[in-house]
């Protein structure tokens, strides 16, 4: 469950997180706010799934990256305002105004042509160019900007009226550090939204105190409406939230549209939704909190499609188009969670949704979770303690570990998890799929990033459940150092000229996991890395001779590729990378496949003797508090599938009866801490 910081402890652990992230990534603060804040608004809907960083600061111009929307023609502009200060500052007028004046500067510029005058070998060029050409092929309806700061803006400031220029409207919104203070503390990551509708219905009998049921028909036109307002918020705990609009609306939905839009009801299985609560007058739904589309994602989009492509000869007959829907209104918020991700497992059977699509809530979460709560990290450098590499399972996770933790207690668990050793499920996507020899799946952006690694260890999961085990978390811990030390060693490059840094450190392990394995015919050394916390010096030399070649090979595109972010996207990009003819020593870095085979045969010798040492500091160094709240939670179902023996090892250690737990002892707690785990109980 989401413990609550204050506002103010929020800020200031939020800054912390950046300020050591970007020393660790040797990248700009601001850069890593703006990151970081994205990645929260993609997961709110408030951005999409497609944006970009990209700076870009002249005399009244300034924009720090964007984002568009193909399917509702939106583009997103985004601005910092990051005061990266002790106190929460505030807001101002003249501050938010300043920042909007700035923004719609360059998106005057950039409509005119600025591209033409600018370097390409930055990202503010391939943003430049392609708002020109979206805007030059009327591409552009709706422009979204927004403010982002971890400032605290007057709330009369943060709904600014929207404005229409030359056809397109404009909308302008401020994020600022109360925004993402309520985004924190809800658990399901919802930004708040209500959606004004006239509904007629039929409530269902048999409703529970959890949630109840209503039976009620959208036609086309509030269909629209309502996607046009609030866009991808409407799918956002969809287990398909970025997969709902991959693949082609379904041609028997577009026909039933355009020639039989009467017949809609009766051909399509409808809506399944889920909201926060209803309001009710004369008869009819009036008012939706936090409406969530979990299945009928196709639905909504062959209709939305339909209407924005239709050809001006074309006329839609919206209003004859209904919808029906199934809404399950249920206001318990802890409760919620667990509803829509069963509802959207059961009621997704109209199209086949792959075990990828629910990966988020997935058994390989739950294992490399249990893995970095236990798994301590060799010592380096002369240091005395060993630490952990905190994995966020749920977002927000390494800020509510210290919620209510006393200040010695704070200080502790961040010596024993160091903020530069939290990662995250996007960036674990993001090192191994570029491990994985992915590179042009990484350049997409994080969610493509996410899904593509979804499907991969599925497909691994579903071949070899115990997959996620201690020496794959050991490697995936390595890469992601390898991934970091890439980061820090580009910037600090002399060749680097400033661009396309995250599409080079991609590419430069791609091509360093093709050389190993096509060339050399062997495994890197993983374990060389673990144990030493950072690069061996043979594998840094490498890596900058590949690194700087592969920059310049992948800013240099082919003749009609002039768009390099676009570029880097394409596996063709890829496929030229590897033509690169490197000859890298790699002495000592390498092992061959054999010596890797007998290692495995090792590996699993040590494992059950190395798991009971580890299993028995873990459990003695979880709190007592934390096997109290197990033992309650457990408790509420009469300690289900737990033998009398377990259930009374379980309260002497939540009463601290128990004193040192054996071996056997902790092994029987560790069973039933996982447990918890497994069934969604959050510590």
């Amino acid at each position: 469950m989401i413990q609550q910081h204050s506002l103010e402890s929020f800020h200031s652990e939020f800054l912390q997180e950046i300020y050591s992230e970007a020393e660790s990534r040797d990248m700009m603060r601001s850069a890593v706010f703006l990151e970081k804040v994205c990645e929260i608004l993609e997961a709110t809907g408030d951005v999409g799934s497609n944006y970009a960083v990209a700076e870009y600061q002249k005399v009244g111009m300034e924009v720090h990256g964007y984002d568009y929307d193909s399917e509702r023609k939106c583009l997103y502009l985004i601005v910092n305002q990051f005061f990266q200060n002790e106190e929460i500052r505030t807001l101002t007028k003249d501050d938010i105004q300043t920042k909007f004046k700035r923004l719609k500067s360059f998106l005057e510029k950039s409509v005119n042509g600025i591209y033409k005058d600018m370097e390409p070998a930055y990202e503010s060029y391939a943003m430049a160019y392609e708002i020109y050409n979206w805007y030059e092929n009327r591409a552009i309806d709706k422009i979204i900007m927004l403010v982002l700061s971890d400032g605290k803006a007057t709330r009369s400031l943060i709904n600014l009226e929207s404005e229409d220029v030359d056809g397109i409207n404009i909308e302008y919104r401020v994020i600022d550090i109360e925004y993402l203070y309520k985004v924190y503390l809800s658990e399901d990551e919802s930004s708040g939204f209500n959606i004004e509708t006239s509904l007629p219905f039929l409530k269902i009998k048999g409703a529970t105190e959890s949630y109840e049921s209503y039976l009620t028909a959208l036609n086309g036109e509030q269909i629209v409406d309502i996607y046009e307002k609030h866009g991808k918020k409407l799918f956002e705990k969809n287990v398909r939230t970025f997969l709902q609009f991959r693949g082609n609306v379904n041609k028997g939905l577009r026909n039933t549209i355009k020639q039989s839009p009467e017949m809609f009801f009766a051909y399509n299985n409808g809506l399944t939704a889920t909201a926060s609560n209803v309001v009710i007058s004369n008869d009819k739904i009036v008012e939706i909190e936090n409406l969530q589309i979990v299945n009928g994602a196709q639905t909504t989009s062959a209709i939305y499609a339909a209407y924005k492509n239709a050809n001006k000869n074309e006329h839609i007959e919206l209003s004859n188009i209904s919808v029906q829907m199934k809404l399950s209104v249920v206001r318990d918020t802890e409760f919620q969670n667990e509803f829509v991700k069963n509802v959207s497992e059961y009621a997704n059977t109209q199209n086949k949704v792959n075990k990828s699509d629910f990966f988020s809530n997935s058994h390989f979460h739950q294992e490399f979770k249990k893995r970095s709560l236990r798994i301590y990290a060799p010592a380096i450098d002369g240091a005395q303690k060993r630490t952990l590499w905190f994995y966020e399972r749920v977002r927000g996770e390494y800020l509510n570990e210290q919620a209510y933790k006393s200040i010695s207690e704070k200080k502790q668990f961040k010596i024993d998890n160091p903020p530069k050793q939290s990662i995250d499920k996007t960036f674990l996507s993001k090192s191994e799929n570029s491990w994985f020899m992915k590179p042009y799946i990484v350049a997409k952006g994080a969610q493509y990033s996410f899904v593509e690694f979804a499907e991969h260890m599925t497909k691994k999961m579903e071949e070899n459940e115990g997959v996620v085990s201690d020496e794959y978390f050991k490697r995936a811990i390595a890469r992601i150092i390898l991934f970091k030390a890439i980061e820090k060693m580009i910037s600090s490059s002399d060749w680097y000229g400033g661009g396309y840094r995250a599409q080079t450190v991609t590419y430069t392990i791609a091509y360093l996991a093709f050389y190993v394995e096509n060339v050399k015919d062997k495994y890197l050394d993983f374990n060389l890395i673990w144990k030493q916390q950072k690069l061996p010096e043979t594998l840094e030399k490498a890596i900058s001779i590949i690194s700087e070649v592969v920059y310049s090979r992948i800013t240099s595109p082919p003749h009609g590729s002039a768009n390099i972010a676009q570029w880097c996207k394409k596996e063709a990009c890829w496929h030229d990378v590897q033509k690169l003819n490197l000859s890298l020593d790699l002495k000592g870095v390498l092992i061959s496949k054999a010596e890797n085979k007998i290692r495995s045969i090792d590996e699993e010798k040590d494992r059950v003797l190395t798991q009971g040492i580890e299993i028995q500091s873990f459990v003695i160094k979880t709190p007592i508090a934390s096997w109290k709240n197990i033992y309650n939670y457990l408790s509420e179902d009469e300690f289900d599938g737990l033998r009398l023996t377990e259930i009374s090892i379980l309260e002497k250690q939540a009463n601290s009866e128990l004193g040192l737990p054996s071996e056997k002892q902790s092994k029987i707690l560790y069973k039933i801490y996982n447990k918890a785990m497994d069934e969604g109980f959050i510590i």
